[in-house]
């Protein structure tokens, strides 16, 4: 077979064969089928789609190119994964809240893919602590401590790692098909009971719309149900920043604020508990919604999930007292000042997206696959739609590298912003909910 010439049928909107899905994806792993050859691939499925058969030989050709995990634990082993965007740090808060009910989190996440953040990124920010750990580590923790958040290590789907950071930086993020056969090889790979899709729709989305966001999670849904592995979605709200940290080191110390009570806010808590529901109701440890979500309000009420995600990172590296002390060993950045609207008013929309590009602009992300990335620059208090913002009231707080970097990220983010007199009705946090 010639990559070339598969690459050809698909650009002309053919259908590819199972056994040549197979072919190009051993061609990722073992480095016969080359970057270019990779990134036109990927162009080609961006305007001309995949059929769903084509998508789930692609899924299971990424999953069955290295290590398929199994699992014998005293529980059930249980997933998040979120479609990506800006603020988006639950998966740090999940994770312990879903062990401490009982569940095993073995969760393979990934670096930031376009204008999103990625959680790989975010725990590169504890000092220590081993984002891509052997099989034998992974597992130890996950048994020992009940979650471990880590990145795709070298046996586990590396076509789809390489694969992965070629999309990020060729304009191919946002393709339903590629989306899919990405998250799903990862967790089909990970030997899951149970997993559960976190699917954004808006403005900070991949999806912009609602549509579009539905059309994703019935994908992924129907894939993975059909490749065998209980898996439901939400689809949610990302017409603004999730949380209000945008950044890599900046959203681990709110996580830690949020997991330790230290501060409480409204959409992330309710959207991460949504989550954790559907995770422990799927995997069978709570009868209902409601139940599970009083279970896991309360291992936040009583510390149980501060006190686990602490282990963890201590057990992969990290330091051991870094709950208590995370502001001593998170790297700050040398320009932290408030950023204020030029007229006063109410916020009425954000360009979600925007402020996410910002944040790869101040080096909190990549332009290409291969950049380092400065763990201490973001922003921090981003206000939400609806708050009113004045000369006393900033829309958010810049941390840059230097006082250029701090000014041009100021102006972007200003930009993204809309004010006027009144905020319509809010989006609902949940907007679908999508079962098998």
């Amino acid at each position: 077979m010639l990559p070339q010439e598969i690459i050809r049928r698909k650009r002309d909107g053919g259908r590819v064969s199972d056994a040549e899905i197979a072919f190009l994806v051993e061609g990722m792993t073992d480095g016969s089928v080359t970057e270019g050859q990779i990134a036109a691939f990927a162009m080609a499925v961006f305007f001309r789609g995949m059929e769903l058969s084509e998508r789930v030989a692609l899924t299971r050709a990424m999953r069955d190119s290295g290590t398929v995990l199994a699992w014998d634990l005293p529980g059930p082993a249980l997933d998040k994964h979120s479609s990506g965007g800006v603020g988006d740090d639950l998966s740090l808060m999940l994770a312990p809240m879903v062990a401490a009910c009982g569940g095993f989190v073995p969760m393979i996440s990934g670096r930031g893919l376009g204008h999103t953040g990625g959680t790989l990124d975010k725990l590169d920010s504890i000092p220590g602590y081993r984002t891509q750990p052997d099989n034998d580590l992974f597992r130890r923790v996950v048994r020992e401590v009940g979650c471990a958040v880590i990145g795709q290590t070298a046996d586990l789907a590396p076509a789809d790692k390489r694969f992965y950071a070629i999309r990020d930086v060729t304009g191919t993020v946002e393709s339903l098909d590629l989306i899919t056969a990405s998250i799903l090889s990862k967790k089909l790979a990970a030997g899951l009971d149970g997993l559960v899709l976190d699917v954004k729709w808006g403005s900070g989305a991949f999806m912009g719309t609602l549509p579009e966001a539905r059309a994703l999670a019935e994908s992924l849904v129907s894939v993975a149900n059909g490749a065998g592995l209980p898996t439901r979605a939400l689809v949610t709200d990302m017409n603004e920043p999730l949380a209000p940290a945008a950044g890599n080191a900046v959203e681990v110390g709110h996580a830690v604020d949020f997991l330790t009570r230290r501060r409480r806010d409204p959409r992330v808590e309710a959207i991460t508990v949504e989550l954790g529901a559907e995770m422990l109701v799927i995997g069978g440890l709570a009868e209902s919604l409601d139940v599970a979500r009083a279970r896991l309000v309360a291992t936040l009420d009583d510390g149980r999930a501060a006190e686990i995600f602490g282990r963890m990172v201590a057990a992969l590296g990290g330091p051991v007292d870094f709950v208590e002390k995370a502001a001593r060993y998170l790297a700050t950045a040398p320009v932290v000042r408030p950023v204020f609207a030029e007229t006063a008013g109410v916020v009425t929309e954000i360009d979600t997206r925007a402020i996410g590009l910002t944040v790869v602009e101040l080096g909190g992300g990549r332009t290409r696959a291969t950049d380092p990335i400065d763990p201490a620059v973001g922003f921090t208090d981003l206000v939400g739609v609806g708050a009113q913002v004045d000369g006393a009231h900033p829309l958010a707080v810049v941390h840059a590298a230097d006082e250029a970097a701090a000014t041009r990220g100021a102006a972007r983010l200003v930009a993204a912003y809309r004010l006027g007199e009144a905020a319509g009705a809010p989006h609902p946090l949940v907007a679908d909910r999508i079962v098998a």
